[in-house]
């Protein structure tokens, strides 16, 4: 049993929870995660190089981008503030399925939202945890939590009914290397169902001087397979990427949806990203 009453480590969870802003409509959550400033978001959350961050005692601060990696869907923000209170990580290796979780973010414009369910699934090759907590737009780069307030992942999307999150082991290796990536496509996506059965990525955003960019993909596209494999699951695009080495031939649609188009990607290592 944990030390603290649910209604204390909901709390404590929502007073590290940021409420994430950029230029346009909408926005997501973030995570304080040191006391000096320092919030873990999602890379679709922090698209610019620059956000308003506010916080839950009403403070509101300019954000500066410092990484983001689009592949792990992760970011991270920095605030000039100090005594934050910042976030407990948990070990997303420790959880068990059935295990009880917490979410907290913004969704919908309801500031410091909370939700519960349980653990459903556990981290294949460490991608994503799965949990039946309900999630909606501005949950994203909020906290997973345990029922001890400590976090063991970041929310990310909502994929077969399942919220996922990227594990907090991954987001401390993401934190250590400074935001570098593996190969990467340089492309912002979601997941979405397919007529007829099986899972695309749809692009929302293209980097320039991208890998995605120098092969034509566009805004919009739907990435549907890759080296001629369908996609099944939202591991299946990582394992294509990790395996492709130098190129990785890829299938999507665009417009109409009804032909799907063939085109070879040039990879090569990303850096982090900074403003």
């Amino acid at each position: 049993m944990p030390a603290e009453g649910f209604g204390e480590v909901a709390e404590r969870l929502r007073r590290s929870t940021a409420h994430v802003q950029g230029r346009g409509r909408g926005g997501g959550s973030g995570v304080i995660w040191t006391g000096d400033g320092v919030i873990v978001t999602n890379a679709h959350v922090a698209r610019e190089s620059r956000a308003r961050v506010a916080l839950w005692d009403g403070s509101a601060h300019d954000a500066k981008l410092v990484t983001r990696d689009t592949r792990r869907d992760l970011a991270t923000l920095k605030i000039e503030a100090s005594g934050l209170p910042a976030a407990t990580p948990g070990d997303s290796s420790a959880l068990r399925v059935g295990e009880l979780v917490i979410a907290v973010g913004n969704p919908l414009g309801f500031i410091g939202a909370l939700t519960t369910g349980v653990v459903h699934s556990l981290p294949n090759r460490r991608r994503w945890v799965a949990a039946d907590v309900r999630l909606a737009p501005g949950n994203s780069g909020g906290p997973l939590a345990d029922a001890r307030g400590r976090v063991v992942g970041i929310n990310t999307m909502i994929a077969g009914g399942l919220a996922l999150a990227v594990p907090s082991n991954a987001v401390l290796e993401f934190l250590k290397r400074g935001g570098a990536s593996g190969p990467s496509l340089g492309v912002t996506l979601q997941a979405v169902p397919l007529r007829g059965g099986g899972l695309g990525f749809l692009l929302l955003k293209v980097d320039p001087g991208s890998a995605a960019e120098s092969a034509s993909l566009m805004i919009g596209d739907v990435l549907v397979g890759a080296a001629g494999r369908p996609f099944s699951s939202l591991d299946d695009l990582h394992t294509a990427l990790d395996t492709a080495g130098e190129a990785l031939e890829t299938q999507f649609l665009r417009g109409d949806r009804r032909s799907t188009r063939t085109t070879t990607v040039r990879l090569r290592t990303r850096a982090p990203e900074a403003a």
